[in-house]
C-alpha cells in the first residue's frame, strides 16, 4: 500500500511538472508566434476577387472575366442545406468550438494512430475557422509553426467575428475545382444552378470537394466522387440535418453535370474586346479582373450578327474576284483508303468557320469533286461552284478560269465549303470558299445618342484580335469630301453654286515640281453645281473649293467633328490624304444626320460594382421625373438636350440632302435598290488601297472599310462602290427590313426649292431634270434657266481637248499627299 501511494505521489508530481512545463511552453509559443501574426483587418474589409461580366444591350451575357471565378453571396442568401453539407463534411462542431476543436483533434489523432504504417493519408483536424485563417492570413506552408499560428489566429477570429461571418468568408473563398471559387460559382459550373435550386445530393457533392477537388472530380474519377458524396450525405444524416429517407434518395441520385449552354451567350468578339481594353485602362487589371463588375454595353446582338455575316460575305465576294490561292492544307495519306476522318477532324483551319465547313477532297474529276466531311458523310461539289477559282501566282497575278474541277482541287486537299440553299428551280449545293486575304471593318451606331450598336473589326477574331474599326488609322479618300463641301457651305456657298471642274496645277516650290490633281475618270466636266461635285466625287472641284475658302477652314471644321487629328492645311488633305479610323469617321457622319450635335461613340451603357451601385452611366443627364413608382397619368418627363452644337443644323441638313443625291444619282446609286431614304459617300484612296462607304438612314449610321493590313492595291477597278458599298447595302437591308421608311428630318429655316439639276437655277425652257434643293432663306436662285449654259459653253477641256482657255490655277505651295480618287 505504501508503495502504491508513493507511486501515485510520484505520478502526480510528474503530471504537475509536465503541466508546468507544458504551460510554460504554451506561453512561450504564444509569445513567440503572436508578435508577427497578421492583423484581422483584411478579414473585416474582405472584398474577394469576383467575376466581372459584360452584357449586351438586351441583357444577354457577352463574356466573363476573372482571375478566380467567384460569385460572392452573403451568408443570409446561402441556403441552410448548403451550409449544413459543408459543416457536416468539414467541421461538425463548428457552432460549438472556440476556433479549434479539441474533440476533433483527439479523434484525428486516434484515427492516425490506427493508420500508422499504412499508405493512407493522415487525417487533419482543422476547423472551418482554421481554414479561413490559413486561406486568408498565413498561407499553405506545411510546418509546425504555420499550424501554431493558424490555431492562434483561429482563436482570435472567433473573438472578433460571428460564426455566420466566418462561414460567409469560408463558403465564398474556398476553391472547389472546375475553375470555381466559392459555392455559388461551383453550383453554376457543375450543375448550372443557383444555390437555392441544388438538391441534397448536389449540395453534398459540393460539400465533399474542399478536401481534394481534383481527387473527387466526377469526370476524372466518378466512383471516388460518388463515395465522397455519399460519405457527406451520411454525415448530414448522422448530424440530424436530413432524415434517413432523404439520405437514401440522395444516395440513389446520379451525379449529373450540366455546364452553362453556349447559346446563353451573345457574340460580339471585337466589340467585347474593345470594352475590355477600355475597362482595364479605366480601372486597372486588378479592378477589372477581380472587381465583380456588371457591365451593360450598347451592342445590339441582332445587328451585330447581321454586321458580322455581311462583312464575311462581302470580303469573300471580293476575294472570289481575285483568284484562288489554294487549299487550306493537304492530308498526308491516301483518301481512297477511307482513313481520312480522324485527320480531317483534327485539322485546325486557324479561323472561325461559322457557316462554312471543313471537307477533304476524296476524288476530283472534270465536272465534280467528291467531298468527305468531319461527320463522316460525303457529298459532291460541282464545277459551277469552283469555276471562279482562277489560280494566283506568287506575284499576285491571276490566271485563266479553270476548265474542270481537277484544275482547282486534288485528292487530299482540305478546303472550306458552304451550303447554299436551293430555290424552286435550283437545288441546294455546296460552294468552294477560301479565307479572304483582304480585311475589313464595320461600325454601326445610333446618330442621336452615339450608342455603338455593332462593331466588326475583321474577318476572324480568333486569327487576329487587331480591331480595324478602332485601332487602324487609314486614309479616308473621298469619304472625307463632304466635310470640305460643308466648310464651303459655311462660307456662303449653296448646293447650287457653280464650281469649275477643270485642270489645276500647283507649283510646289523650287525643285519640288508641280502637283496636278486629277478626277478618277481623268476627264474635265466644266462648270458644275456644288451638289454634283459631291454626287460624282469630283476631285478637281473639291481641291478648287478648298483653295478658294482656305484649307485652314477645312481643318478647323474637321477638328470640330473629331476627324482632324493630324490633318494639316495642305490642299491634298481635301482629298482625304490624312488618316482616320472608321469609328471616328462614322461618328462624324452621325453628327451630320443628327443636326450638327456632338456625340461620342459609346460602348458602355452602365457599370455596377459588386454591391450593385452604379459607378458609371452613359447618360448622366438629370431627370427629376424619370424615377417614379408607377405611371398615374403624369406627363412624360422632359430630359434636357445638352449636346454641344458643332454645326448649324440647316447647313448639316443641306449636306445630308446632298448625300441623299449620292445614293439617288451618284457613286452610291447601288443603294437606291433598298427603296428608302438613305444617304452616304463612297471613298477610295490612290491605287485603291482603301475602300470606304459611310452612309445612314435618319436613325442608323453604318460605316464600312475594306483593305489589306499591309496597304496595297485592292485591284484594278476596285473602289468604295465595288468593295465596301455592297457590304453596307447588305447590312442596311437586314437592319431596316422591318422598319418604316422615315424621311430625313428638315430643320426650321430651310427652304426647299425645285431647281434645274444642271444649272442650279430655277427650271426653264431647256431644263432636262429638276430636283428639290435645300437653301437657306435668301440664298434661293431668282433667275431661270432660259438656256443651258453647260451645254452651250465652249468647254473644250471636258473630253481632254485644249485646256489653254481655262483660268490659270490659283497659286499654292501646299504639299500633296496620296489623297482620294473616288
Amino acid at each position: 500500500m505504501r508503495r502504491f501511494l508513493k507511486f501515485v505521489g510520484s505520478l502526480l508530481v510528474g503530471l504537475v511538472v509536465l503541466a508546468v512545463v507544458g504551460g510554460v511552453g504554451l506561453v512561450w509559443a504564444l509569445r513567440s508566434y503572436s508578435g508577427d501574426l497578421p492583423q484581422l483587418d483584411d478579414l473585416a474589409d474582405y472584398q474577394p476577387p469576383t467575376v466581372s461580366r459584360i452584357h449586351a444591350g438586351d441583357g444577354r451575357l457577352l463574356a466573363e472575366y476573372a482571375r478566380e471565378k467567384r460569385v460572392f453571396v452573403p451568408v443570409d442568401a446561402i441556403p441552410d442545406l448548403v451550409k449544413q453539407a459543408f459543416i457536416a463534411a468539414e467541421d461538425q462542431n463548428f457552432y460549438r468550438h472556440p476556433g479549434i476543436d479539441p474533440v476533433g483533434i483527439a479523434r484525428a489523432a486516434l484515427t492516425n494512430l490506427e493508420r500508422w504504417g499504412t499508405d493512407q493519408r493522415p487525417q487533419g483536424a482543422s476547423t472551418i475557422t482554421q481554414q479561413v485563417a490559413k486561406n486568408f492570413l498565413v498561407g499553405n506552408e506545411m510546418s509546425l509553426e504555420r499550424k501554431v499560428k493558424e490555431a492562434i489566429l483561429a482563436w482570435r477570429i472567433e473573438r472578433v467575428f460571428s460564426k455566420d461571418q466566418i462561414l460567409e468568408l469560408y463558403l465564398n473563398d474556398i476553391f472547389l475545382g472546375n475553375r470555381s471559387y466559392g459555392v455559388a460559382a461551383a453550383a453554376l459550373n457543375y450543375f448550372d444552378k443557383s444555390l437555392a435550386d441544388l438538391t441534397v445530393a448536389e449540395a453534398a457533392f459540393l460539400g465533399g470537394l474542399p478536401k481534394a477537388p481534383g481527387r473527387y472530380d466526377p469526370v476524372r474519377d466518378p466512383e471516388a466522387a460518388r463515395i465522397r458524396r455519399d460519405y457527406v450525405i451520411g454525415r448530414m444524416e448522422t448530424d440530424g440535418y436530413i432524415d434517413g429517407i432523404t439520405a437514401e434518395v440522395a444516395r440513389a441520385e446520379a451525379i449529373t453535370l450540366s455546364s452553362r449552354e453556349p447559346e446563353s451567350f451573345a457574340r460580339a468578339d471585337f466589340f467585347t474586346e474593345t470594352v475590355r481594353r477600355q475597362l482595364v485602362a479605366e480601372f486597372g487589371e486588378a479592378g477589372f479582373y477581380e472587381g465583380g463588375m456588371s457591365v451593360r454595353t450598347t451592342v445590339d446582338p441582332k445587328l451585330q450578327a447581321i454586321a458580322d455575316a455581311a462583312l464575311r460575305r462581302g470580303l469573300a465576294a471580293y476575294d472570289r474576284r481575285h483568284g484562288w490561292r489554294g487549299p487550306l492544307g493537304t492530308l498526308g495519306l491516301d483518301p481512297a483508303t477511307g482513313d481520312w476522318h480522324a485527320a480531317l477532324s483534327a485539322f485546325d483551319p486557324g479561323f472561325e468557320l461559322d457557316a462554312w465547313r471543313l471537307a477533304v477532297v476524296l476524288e476530283s474529276g472534270k465536272s465534280e469533286a467528291r467531298l468527305g466531311f468531319t461527320d463522316g458523310n460525303e457529298d459532291r461539289l460541282g464545277f459551277d461552284e469552283v469555276s471562279w477559282a482562277r489560280p494566283v501566282d506568287a506575284d499576285g497575278n491571276v490566271g485563266a478560269r479553270p476548265k474542270r474541277v481537277a484544275d482547282v482541287l486534288s485528292a487530299g486537299d482540305i478546303v472550306a465549303v458552304e451550303w447554299l440553299e436551293g430555290a424552286a428551280d435550283k437545288p441546294g449545293r455546296w460552294t468552294l470558299r477560301q479565307r479572304p486575304a483582304v480585311e475589313g471593318a464595320i461600325v454601326a451606331l445610333n446618330p442621336h445618342s452615339g450608342r455603338l450598336l455593332a462593331l466588326s473589326g475583321g474577318f476572324s477574331y480568333r486569327q487576329s484580335k487587331f480591331d480595324r474599326a478602332t485601332q487602324a488609322r487609314r486614309q479616308p479618300g473621298s469619304a472625307f469630301k463632304p466635310f470640305v463641301y460643308l466648310a464651303a457651305l459655311e462660307q456662303g456657298y449653296t448646293p447650287a453654286s457653280i464650281v469649275l471642274d477643270g485642270p489645276l496645277t500647283f507649283d510646289l516650290g523650287p525643285g519640288q515640281g508641280e502637283w496636278k490633281p486629277q478626277n478618277y475618270s481623268e476627264k474635265f466636266y466644266g462648270p458644275s453645281t456644288l451638289r454634283l461635285g459631291v454626287e460624282k466625287s469630283r476631285n478637281l472641284m473639291t481641291v478648287r473649293l478648298a483653295d478658294d475658302i482656305g484649307m485652314q477652314k477645312v481643318v478647323d471644321l474637321a477638328r470640330r467633328f473629331d476627324i482632324g487629328e493630324g490633318l494639316q492645311p495642305y490642299l491634298s488633305g481635301a482629298l482625304g490624304a490624312s488618316e482616320v479610323d472608321l469609328m471616328h469617321l462614322t461618328t462624324a457622319y452621325a453628327m451630320l444626320v443628327n443636326g450638327g450635335k456632338r456625340i461620342a461613340p459609346a460602348l458602355i451603357e452602365r457599370i455596377q460594382d459588386r454591391n450593385g451601385r452604379t459607378v458609371l452611366r452613359r447618360d448622366s443627364r438629370p431627370c427629376e421625373g424619370c424615377i417614379a413608382d408607377a405611371w398615374n397619368g403624369q406627363p412624360a418627363p422632359v430630359v434636357v438636350d445638352n449636346r454641344e452644337i458643332v454645326e448649324d443644323p440647316r447647313l448639316a441638313y443641306q449636306m445630308v440632302n446632298i448625300l441623299e443625291g449620292v445614293v439617288e444619282r451618284g457613286t452610291g446609286e447601288a443603294a437606291k435598290s433598298l427603296g428608302r431614304p438613305l444617304a452616304g459617300k463612297t471613298g477610295t484612296t490612290n491605287d485603291a488601297k482603301d475602300a470606304w462607304f459611310i452612309g445612314f438612314s435618319p436613325d442608323l449610321v453604318v460605316g464600312v472599310w475594306v483593305g489589306f493590313d499591309q496597304p496595297r492595291s485592292l485591284g484594278e477597278k476596285e473602289t468604295g462602290a465595288s468593295a465596301a458599298l455592297p457590304i453596307w447595302i447588305d447590312v442596311m437591308a437586314e437592319a431596316l427590313k422591318d422598319e418604316p421608311a422615315v424621311p430625313f428630318r428638315t430643320p426650321p429655316g430651310v427652304s426647299i426649292v425645285r431647281v434645274d439639276a444642271e444649272t442650279g437655277l430655277l427650271p426653264g425652257r431647256s431644263t432636262r431634270a429638276v430636283i428639290a434643293e435645300a437653301f437657306l432663306p435668301g440664298t434661293e436662285p431668282t433667275s431661270s434657266t432660259a438656256r443651258n449654259p453647260a451645254a452651250e459653253a465652249s468647254w473644250t477641256g471636258a473630253e481632254g481637248g485644249d485646256a489653254g482657255s481655262l483660268e490659270p490655277p490659283p497659286p499654292s505651295a501646299d504639299v500633296p499627299g496620296s489623297g482620294g480618287l473616288y
